[in-house]
C-alpha cells in the first residue's frame, strides 16, 4: 500500500490517504475513527494496518470514487516522527568524492523536524548564509515498532515502510562546522515522499535504483545495493545504543554524484528543480528559491 498526507484546496490540514494509481482514497471518508496521520497509524501496530487494508479493499471492491491526486497538494510523507536519524558516508563513491571516511564507525546525526517538507514544495534559503546548497538522493526507512538491540537477521521485521528523501545540504556550512545537523536542517531541507510504501511492497531494500535529476540533468544514478552498510545493518547498529521508537525516519545515505564534487561544482540555485526517484516508491520533486 502507498500512503500520503494530502491537502484539499482550501484546507490547511493534511489528511491521510491511500493512493491508488492516479487517485487518493481519504481514510476519514471510508472508516470510523480513522488515523489522523501516518504516525498514528504506525502506533496502532499490525492490527491497525490490517484494518485499513480491509477497509480499502472493500472500498475498491465497491468502486468508491477516488480524488485525483493532481487536484491535491502533498504534505511531507512523514509527519510527527519521534526521531529523524541520518547516516553519512554510507556509499563508498559519495564518501570518496567528499573525502570522508566510510570504513570506520558509522556516522550518525539527527535532522530537525522543521526541515521536513513535501513533494512539489518550494524550499528557500538565505543566500547570505549559504551559497553551496547540494542535493542527495536517499532511501528513507520508517520504523514500525520499537527496536532495541535487534539482530541484523531480524532487523527488517522492524521496518514499516519506505519513502524517498532528498537530504539537501549546505556544503559550505558542513565543512566549516564540527557537526552536520544544522547544515542539513534549514527549513525545507528534508523533502520526503510523495508516498510511504509499506514494507511488503519492497522485498529487498538493497535492490532499488536511485536517481537525481537537477534542471534536466541526471546527476545521481546508482543502486541501493552499493550501500556500505545495509538497511538491516543500520537498524541493528542504531538499536544497540538506544531504542528506536516506532515512526522514526532513518535516511540511509546518498550515492555518488553530489554537486559539490563535480568540476565545475553543480549547486542548487534560485529556480532550480530537483527530482529524486527510487524505483518502486516514486518521484520526489523540490523547487528551489534563494531569498
Amino acid at each position: 500500500m502507498k500512503f500520503a498526507h494530502l491537502r484539499v484546496e482550501g484546507q490547511s490540514t493534511p489528511r491521510l490517504a491511500v493512493t491508488i494509481g492516479g487517485g487518493a482514497l481519504f481514510l476519514d471518508e471510508v472508516m470510523d475513527e480513522a488515523p489522523v496521520d501516518l504516525q498514528e497509524l504506525i502506533e496502532r501496530g499490525a492490527p491497525g494496518l490490517a484494518h485499513v487494508r480491509a477497509v480499502v479493499d472493500q472500498a475498491v471492491a465497491q468502486r468508491v470514487s477516488l480524488t485525483p491526486t493532481d487536484e491535491l497538494r502533498h504534505a511531507s510523507a512523514v509527519l510527527r516522527p519521534p526521531h529523524i536519524l541520518a547516516v553519512g558516508a554510507n556509499y563508498a563513491a559519495h564518501a570518496s568524492e567528499l573525502k570522508l571516511r566510510s570504513e570506520s564507525a558509522m556516522t550518525v546525526f539527527s535532522l530537525w523536524p522543521n526541515s521536513l517538507t513535501a513533494h512539489e514544495a518550494t524550499t528557500t534559503w538565505p543566500g547570505d548564509i549559504t551559497q553551496q546548497v547540494d542535493y542527495e538522493a536517499e532511501l528513507g526507512v520508517i520504523i514500525g515498532k520499537p527496536a532495541h538491540n535487534v539482530s541484523v537477521r531480524d532487523a527488517l521485521d522492524y521496518v514499516w515502510g519506505y519513502t524517498v528523501v532528498n537530504d539537501i545540504t549546505a556544503r559550505d556550512l558542513q565543512f566549516s562546522e564540527a557537526q552536520w545537523s544544522r547544515c542539513k536542517s534549514f527549513d525545507g531541507f528534508t523533502p520526503t515522499g510523495p508516498v510511504v510504501v509499506t514494507a511488503d511492497e519492497v522485498p529487498d531494500p538493497q535492490d532499488l535504483w536511485l536517481t537525481t535529476n537537477v534542471d534536466g540533468r541526471v546527476l545521481q544514478d546508482a543502486s541501493s545495493g552499493e550501500m556500505v552498510r545495509t538497511v538491516a545493518e543500520i537498524i541493528a547498529y542504531l538499536s544497540r545504543s538506544a531504542t528506536i521508537p516506532a515512526g522514526t525516519l532513518i535516511s540511509t545515505g546518498s550515492p555518488g554524484g553530489a554537486g559539490y564534487s563535480r568540476t565545475p561544482p553543480v549547486f542548487l540555485r534560485d529556480g532550480s528543480t530537483v527530482t529524486v526517484s527510487i524505483g518502486g516508491i516514486g518521484y520526489l520533486t523540490t523547487h528551489c528559491r534563494v531569498i
